[in-house]
């Protein structure tokens, strides 16, 4: 049981075509924004959800991809590496007033799905335009991130592992983010600005893909047989990503309020789901060595912490309340045979043992590949 927060991917954007605003020197160069601006309409198209042809076609020209997932992850890698050298070559004329008017008449503009004012905009969508290619770079990256986390979710019930490689490549990419991307981005932010163009939101975003990744791993651990009390802490591990993700936004709220609310809700509420697993998976294990007393005290705990944080959300709410409902069907079996046979004392809360996580995954590191073609732009009119 995993929760659903596909809001990173629920991004839209504004037409761009790059040719009509960069004079090129040469025909090859105009040629080359032509090509840009082709891998970035079929990009425009699957997110403003306009795709213009059939599934049939999709397939063929994604090199037979079934998944729309997968189609779209493959057009994002299609368009990244030509956006890399126009970066390239743009940021090695910056300091060309006529090149950044260039890049101005762009009108770079992307919504936000983790944004408060975009949801309440009364005028439609909310876009926010910044003028500097590298939030094209940054919106078009966390949208790729974004798909991935979805196609990670899309494979969940038939390959653990390749789930879990999605969820590592998708965390790579948003540590790439926060790391190399968006830093330099930080100084040219208008006050009014998407959440993603934050780098604390992207390495928030890394986390929970940690988290996500090492979730998956623990039900492969759970299919495999593993004991209650690796599964623990696997479980707890999970909450440990977590929690560091929760840290990390609770300062960026202060600053930055307009963050959605949902995030931090989505974050609280996987991370009190798998701390119950993880408390249910010590209580296993310590009626395996017949402590169930302990086991019984561990269980009330932690069912008394889960019931404190019910999420809002509905299909939150259903995945939290059978978890829930798991969870007490195993303490109502063990005070049973606790009365029956066993008659242990009930340890108080001071006497149980500290949850210990383990993390077992990492990131796979994204390595951004740039299409080293030469482009001749024009600097005057």
């Amino acid at each position: 049981m995993m929760l659903h927060y596909a809001q990173p991917s629920k991004l839209k954007t504004k037409k761009i075509v790059f040719e009509a605003i960069y004079a090129a020197c040469d025909s090859e160069t105009h040629e080359q924004l032509k090509e840009l601006s082709s891998k970035r309409r079929a990009v425009e198209e699957f997110i403003n959800e306009r795709r213009s042809i059939t599934e049939a076609i999709a397939r063929e020209t994604s090199g037979g991809l079934v998944s729309h997932y997968e189609q779209d992850t493959h057009k994002i890698e299609q368009y990244l590496p030509l956006l890399e050298n126009l970066l390239f070559y743009v940021d090695a004329i910056s300091t060309n007033n006529r090149m950044a008017q260039r890049t101005a008449a762009l009108k770079i503009c992307w919504s936000s799905g983790l944004t408060s004012s975009s949801f309440f905009n009364l005028s439609g969508l909310k876009f926010f335009q910044i003028d500097d290619l590298r939030f094209e770079l940054g919106m078009t990256l966390f949208l790729y991130g974004g798909i991935l986390r979805e196609r990670a979710l899309e494979v969940l019930s038939t390959d653990l592992v390749q789930s879990s490689t999605f969820s590592r490549q998708a965390a790579g990419i948003y540590h790439h983010l926060a790391h190399d991307v968006l830093p330099s981005l930080q100084p040219v932010l208008p006050p009014e600005k998407p959440s993603e163009a934050l780098a604390e939101v992207s390495t928030i975003m890394s986390l929970i893909c940690l988290a996500e990744a090492q979730a998956a791993a623990v039900r492969r651990a759970e299919e495999k047989g593993t004991s209650p009390s690796l599964l623990a802490k696997l479980h707890h591990g999970v909450a440990l990503f977590l929690e560091e993700a929760m840290e990390i936004l609770s300062t960026v709220v202060k600053q930055y309020k307009d963050i959605s609310s949902r995030l931090l809700e989505f974050i609280s509420s996987c991370k009190s789901l798998h701390e119950l697993k993880g408390q249910q998976n010590v209580a296993e294990s310590l009626k395996g060595s017949d402590q169930i007393g302990a086991a019984i005290a561990v269980l009330r705990s932690g069912l008394i912490n889960a019931k404190k944080k019910m999420p809002r959300e509905e299909s939150w709410k259903c995945i939290y309340q059978k978890q829930i409902h798991n969870a007490s069907e195993v303490l109502r079996k063990f005070e049973h045979e606790n009365y029956v046979v066993w008659s242990q004392k009930i340890p108080s809360g001071k006497e149980l043992p500290l949850p210990e996580g383990s993390k077992i995954v990492n990131i796979i590191e994204y390595n951004p590949k740039r299409w080293e073609k030469q482009l001749a732009l024009k600097t005057q009119i």
